[in-house]
């Protein structure tokens, strides 16, 4: 990561500045203008003697310190000392960096909204505006608890996530890894035996030893294109929003794990809905801000849909339901709480039944998975260990 200073103006024409860490300049520019920040100037920042200061801030370092700054204020400590103690007390020297200059913009007479506005990688749109929208009603110190509670379990589901994802991973990595030390260094055992035969092998077993012999002379080779492939692929993802987009979909459409996928992008549109809602954000604008918030591409297009049908009188129950991705108990809640006047206590009630489905989903998916694991390595050792003695039992037929 590199650390990078940039100019630029929001979406009313105001200039603003900041400094942030980023993989290069044109992926910064891109979060920028997600941000709804028109970037004018971005320039890399000069490195210090020594090297780097520290790793990236990430969003459980964000989340952590949103409990801390709401849990702070909430008992009477005055802004500018509690970022104060909250710089002083961080591991990660950018965070520190950045309370720090978060503080002295306050000290000197910004607000915590306009502050945080220098740091738009960290703290996203959504944050921004519920953070201004409680300045704005003097309740700063219960949006930010608010918000902190949003973070915490916006970072829970990303783990819950990062949690089935990686089952179906370790099984293709186990698969692979048995299979290599098998060909590697168990099969030549096999073989310098077979060659005291002087038979054909079966076919069977002739092609486990071929493959042997190719593992075993280029396994270096394998090993290349499988990391330059798995590099390759990164690098283009992150480049090609086509891409992003095609992968989204074939994922949602993944037995059990696309059913996790879609629960947690409903549960994140449904919480992220109701919070920026509840904070007294408009409609058309809080939807501007779920649009990003969801964790899949295909549900951020179908909200910006949503958000223009909306704009232009539509409800926001009927908007849901002609983009044709949300259930229908969902449209009918939202539906429910549009009538009652209570849309954002309906919008909460998905997003926990939701969150809970997750939770149910990645249980029984890791139920699923561990006699799945168990079978694929069966199937991939004991194929090859009858491979390994089908000459032998050919030869003991014909003694």
């Amino acid at each position: 990561m590199q650390q990078f200073i940039w100019e630029g103006t929001d979406k009313r024409g105001a200039k603003m500045k900041g400094e942030t860490s980023s993989k290069n300049a044109n992926l910064l520019r891109a979060e920028l203008r997600k941000q709804g920040i028109n970037p004018t100037v971005v320039k890399t920042k000069s490195k210090p003697l020594f090297g780097a200061a520290g790793k990236a801030v990430s969003p459980r370092e964000i989340a952590v310190f949103s409990r801390q700054i709401a849990t702070m204020l909430q008992s009477g400590v005055p802004m500018v000392q509690s970022f104060e103690i909250l710089a002083t007390g961080q591991k990660n020297p950018r965070m520190s960096n950045m309370l720090t200059d978060i503080r002295d913009n306050i000290a000197g007479g910004s607000s915590l909204s306009e502050a945080m506005a220098r740091h738009p990688v960290q703290f996203d749109l959504l944050y921004r505006n519920l953070t201004r929208a409680g300045e704005q009603a003097g309740v700063l110190d219960t949006v930010l608890d608010t918000v902190a509670t949003y973070k915490e379990r916006t970072e829970a589901l990303k783990g819950k996530i990062k949690k089935a994802l990686f089952y179906p991973a370790a099984v293709i990595a186990v698969a692979i890894l048995v299979s290599a030390i098998l060909l590697i260094y168990v099969v030549p055992q096999f073989e310098a035996v077979f060659q005291g035969f002087g038979a054909d092998l079966p076919a069977f077993t002739q092609m486990i030893v071929n493959a042997s012999r190719f593992m075993t002379s280029y396994w270096w080779l394998v090993l290349l294109i499988a990391v330059g492939s798995v590099v390759g692929f990164m690098f283009i993802y992150k480049r090609s929003e086509a891409l992003q987009r095609t992968l989204d979909r074939l994922m949602l459409k993944l037995p059990v794990i696309g059913q996790i996928l879609h629960q947690s992008a409903i549960a994140r549109y449904a919480r992220t809905l109701a919070l920026t809602f509840k904070a007294g954000v408009p409609l058309v604008e809080a939807l501007e801000t779920v649009a990003g918030a969801t964790g899949s591409i295909v549900y951020n297009d179908a909200v910006k849909r949503i958000r223009e049908d909306v704009s232009v009188g539509y409800q926001l129950n009927v908007a849901m339901r002609q983009v044709g991705i949300f259930p229908h108990m969902v449209v009918q809640m939202t539906a429910i709480g549009e009538e009652a006047g209570a849309l954002d206590t309906m919008l909460l009630k998905v997003a926990e039944f939701y969150e809970q489905e997750v939770d149910n989903s990645v249980d029984a998916l890791t139920s699923l998975l561990e006699p799945f694991i168990m079978v694929v390595i069966g199937i991939l050792v004991g194929g090859m260990v009858i491979g390994m003695y089908l000459p032998i039992f050919k030869l003991a037929a014909t003694v």
